[in-house]
């Protein structure tokens, strides 16, 4: 601009540009833009020792926050971050950020035992059980109730840490769960502390108690009758809620005949009602070690949607026609008016298929041809599984026995026999059958995914093979389930199995709920929903929805919008429930295998590694117990951690432990309240010993850096690094097994479809 009439516009261009602090003057009387430091919204994930890293990208390293920018985030905390220094290239050294804001805070309510003591204007202070917030205290205010000393509450937050008081939190107690010392208010405790919705609302029982215990007949309008079909429940002796039926035969041409039958449940739980508005909140029953808590009250799950025996009950029906190579070749989903005409225990049918039990063929004897089809059915459909690749996860799994005061007795491994697998594989075929049909029919679908592992950690993992001597075929950029398929079944009855087992599942994603169909990985499926489990599972009743909605209204543009735009919000908060009904499943499991070795204090057990830190071993025994053996305690040597190898070797006896390690320990500490189980060596000598050196660059630990960090390792790895591998194996677990739910003294632990 080169006009003394263009200088008036520039100026006053400038002077708004300033006002809506877009530029601003410098010290040198000069106009510059104003730069915003770009903001990451992340998580924080708080370490005893005062740091933390922010997760906010799955593909990228965590940032780095030294204990001086944290802003007091707690474990949990969304924060807001600005970088203070880049990741170096071509390093593992990742960014260093400073936390600006605190977005949202993870902890609005706390649970603990109330402490009475005055201490200026508190009344109290509420002992924290949670591990992650140990380092800090909470004193209770005067405004909200006031408990007695011993009893267990929830308080909301009021105040957080800050400058002036970094390690405290304060609030109100708003309601009293019970005392300390009563029967099952540690498994409350434990209900509460992750929000799992447990109490009905009045409406929501109202609206229960008026439902009709039978079939009322308009109800049978529109549906198919297959009362006459020879359907029977195949579940846990224990099992209230029985929700799926299954009925075969063999076809004139050769094939099967396959009928899948699940309780309507969505026929009694109308959209925008007080009962469908709670199950939807809940997402999903949550089994824990001495009861339930149902997406549903017992009216329907034990009820009127209950597959119980000789009573006609509404379903939803998925009938295969399957050929001699495991091909659904022809298929029908319909609703339908069905009878159970026998309750049958996985038990039974392993008594009659493995064990063959005289009496119990005798007993059921006009039922056994049927269960020796569907035994041949189940062949057929594993065999071309394992022909695509699936890949199949053999973790023990536990039952905690608890007395009638919910302390726990004994620890018992579930026995999986070809019952509980035949009615996995006949689950699977339905999932797939119902999730392949509707994706070809183009409409707006929900669908239950596991997508590929992350092309970083499957090259990690497959180097990790590489130094245990193990070959996996194929192109790692392209990875394919059948690749590790082929792996499990190389190292299987080896020594290594466990520990490659572990690795594996820490490459792997989580699965969830998409309205997008991505495919399951583990189960090597192009088409996959869950369609089997509406007592249980919020998604599944909404597939029927789906079915009845398509059916009625067409697949036409107006019939698909309906479901568009709600789909991707109803995937997104139920895999949040099962996230959360997960974690409080574990948490209650680890509390109660802790409180049932309280009484083992000093006893050896045998043990195997079942991951290595830089801080110690993490150990579990044959009952499926896990503690560590922190490096402090390690004393026949100084033990180096070597990453390359996920080893701790000695530097002079070079002994060497590794995941899948065989040794004895010794029962050392329990602490029911964190959690904790700590073990030690028990003839360390035993242990093998290797050539290999720990580089300088390569080494991690020791035994007296690692007493100096015990505290600080161990709270934020072990609850970081290990429950990776276990929680994924839960979540792919989930998304091929089956469990079935349901006394009241004792839930079994799920594995389900």
């Amino acid at each position: 601009m080169d006009s003394a009439d263009q200088f008036t516009p520039i100026v006053q261009t400038l002077a708004e540009l300033e006002r809506e602090k877009k530029v601003q003057v410098n010290e040198r009387g000069e106009f510059e833009a104003v730069i915003k430091p770009t903001e990451i919204i992340g998580t924080f994930h708080g370490n005893d020792k005062g740091f933390g890293f922010v997760d906010y990208d799955p593909d990228l390293p965590d940032i780095y926050i030294n204990p001086d920018h944290t802003k007091h985030a707690l474990n949990g905390d969304q924060v807001a971050v600005k970088i203070l220094r880049a990741a170096k290239p071509g390093s593992d050294q990742g960014p260093e950020g400073q936390v600006t804001r605190i977005a949202e805070h993870n902890y609005d309510k706390i649970v603990g035992e109330f402490k009475q003591e005055t201490v200026g204007d508190y009344i109290g202070e509420i002992l924290l059980k949670d591990k992650k917030l140990s380092n800090y205290r909470f004193f209770v205010n005067n405004l909200g109730l006031k408990p007695m000393d011993g009893q267990v509450v929830t308080a909301t937050v009021a105040t957080y840490p800050d400058d002036e008081s970094p390690q405290v939190l304060t609030g109100a107690v708003n309601e009293v769960i019970g005392n300390r010392d009563e029967p099952g208010i540690d498994i409350l405790s434990v209900i509460y502390a992750h929000d799992v919705p447990h109490q009905f609302p009045k409406e929501v029982m109202d609206e229960a108690n008026k439902i009709p215990l039978h079939v009322l007949p308009e109800e049978r309008k529109g549906r198919k009758d297959i009362t006459d079909q020879p359907l029977v429940t195949i579940d846990a002796i224990e099992s209230k809620d029985l929700d799926d039926a299954v009925v075969a035969w063999k076809m004139d041409n050769g094939h099967y005949h396959l009928g899948v039958h699940i309780a309507d449940v969505s026929h009694y739980v109308k959209p925008g009602s007080a009962l469908d508005e709670e199950a939807f909140k809940r997402g999903t029953s949550v089994y824990l070690t001495d009861r339930v808590v149902p997406m549903l009250p017992k009216r329907l799950s034990n009820g009127i949607c209950s597959l119980n025996p000789g009573e006609d009950r509404l379903s939803m029906s998925c009938e295969m026609e399957i050929d001699e190579q495991g091909r659904v070749v022809k298929h029908a989903i319909f609703p339908s008016v069905m009878r159970s005409h026998a309750r049958m225990t996985y038990k039974a049918v392993n008594a009659i298929l493995e064990a063959h039990d005289q009496k119990t063929i005798d007993r059921y004897h006009d039922l056994v041809p049927m269960f020796e089809t569907m035994k041949e059915i189940h062949k057929i459909l594993l065999k071309k599984r394992k022909r695509r690749g699936a890949i199949d996860f053999e973790a023990p799994e536990a039952k905690i026995i608890v007395d009638e005061k919910g302390h726990p007795t004994d620890i018992q491994l579930r026995e999986r026999g070809l019952s509980e697998r035949m009615i996995e594989s006949f689950m699977l075929a339905a999932n797939e059958t119902v999730a392949e049909h509707y994706y070809k029919e183009h409409v707006p679908f929900l669908y239950r995914i596991h997508e590929q592992p992350d092309n970083e950690k499957i090259k990690s993992f497959f180097e990790f093979l590489s130094v245990f001597g193990i070959n996996a075929h194929g192109d790692i950029n392209n990875v394919k389930p059948k690749m590790l398929q082929n792996v499990l079944k190389d190292v299987a009855g080896k020594p290594e199995e466990q520990m490659v087992q572990v690795m594996m599942l820490r490459s792997m994603q989580q699965a969830k709920y998409s309205d997008e169909e991505l495919g399951h990985f583990g189960l090597g499926a192009d088409y996959y929903t869950h369609f089997t489990s509406p007592i249980r599972r919020y998604p599944d009743d909404t597939v029927h929805r789906l079915i009845k909605w398509y059916s009625k209204h067409g697949k036409g543009e107006d019939a698909k919008a309906a479901w568009r735009d709600r789909l991707p919000e109803i995937a997104e908060h139920t895999s949040f429930t099962e996230r959360r009904g997960i974690d409080t499943e574990r948490d209650v499991d680890s509390m109660k295998k802790a409180e049932y070795m309280e009484d083992h204090v000093g006893e050896t057990f045998e043990a195997v590694v079942s991951s290595v830190m830089k801080f110690g071993l993490f150990v579990e025994l044959p009952n499926t117990v896990e503690g560590l053996i922190h490096i402090s305690v390690m004393n026949d040597d100084y033990y180096e951690y070597s990453e390359k190898h996920l080893a701790l070797i000695g530097r002079t006896h070079h002994r060497i432990f590794q995941i899948g390690q065989p040794i004895h320990v010794k029962l050392l500490r329990v602490d029911k309240d964190l959690r904790e189980i700590d073990f030690e060596l028990v003839h360390p000598e035993e242990a093998p010993t290797t050539k290999i050196r720990v580089p300088h660059n390569d080494r991690r630990g020791g035994r007296q850096r690692g007493r100096n960090n015990r505290n600080g390792h161990r709270r934020h790895n072990q609850q970081r690094d290990h429950e990776n591998g276990s929680r994924n194996n839960r979540q792919i677990n989930r998304g091929q097994t089956r469990h079935h739910n349901n006394s009241k003294d004792h839930q079994p632990r799920r594995r389900r479809h």
